[in-house]
């Protein structure tokens, strides 16, 4: 595996957020960080995006390995700062996913297998039954389920663990918290 894609040893938690687009990922991980007293690894692409789109550029495949080594690096930036949990609002297995769904036949041998190799304690795989909210980043609202379906395929083709996540953001936050704390009371 290449160095520029692994992640940095860490004796923390690391939880995922994990889906498509506009399905309460960030909402979570904002509310789960400020609940933990932690912080959250924001996800770089749509960063990387929006400059994108300053420039009236669109994103294309060669975009993805620029985002790829950006997400890694801003989360191990973070696990230096954390002590029991870093909540990732996205990770290098979901750049995989969407790139493979935005650029048909795309694969890169390093990306994928950084994205097996890298550890997560767990997943959350947030379900589309929140209302699609447009904004400039935001494209496929009527694929959700096509990006649901790909999502969950490569944790169960990965075998990572994971717990789906419906409902209201409540309903989503109590569950969430619910596994968290079962992991924090079997690492202690």
């Amino acid at each position: 595996m290449e160095e520029y894609l692994r992640q940095r040893p860490s004796n923390s938690l690391k939880i995922v957020l994990f889906g498509p687009e506009s399905t309460g990922k960030t909402v979570l991980a904002k509310q789960l960080a400020t609940h933990y007293n932690t912080v959250f690894v924001p996800e770089y692409s749509r960063t990387y995006a929006l400059e994108k789109l300053k420039n009236n550029e669109m994103l294309t495949a060669a975009d993805v390995m620029p985002i790829a080594k950006g997400q890694i690096f801003l989360e191990n930036e973070l696990t230096q700062v954390v002590e029991k949990l870093l909540i990732c609002d996205t990770n290098l297995l979901e750049t995989k996913v969407y790139a493979e769904l935005y650029y048909k036949g795309f694969y890169n041998e390093v990306l994928t297998a950084s994205a097996i190799k890298n550890h997560y304690n767990l997943y959350f795989l947030t379900y589309i039954d929140m209302p699609w909210v447009a904004d400039d980043v935001r494209d496929k609202p009527n694929e959700r389920e096509t990006m649901f379906n790909a999502f969950e395929k490569a944790l169960i083709d990965y075998n990572k663990p994971y717990v789906l996540l419906k409902g209201t953001y409540k309903e989503r936050f109590d569950l969430a918290v619910k596994h968290i704390d079962n992991l924090i009371l079997k690492q202690t």
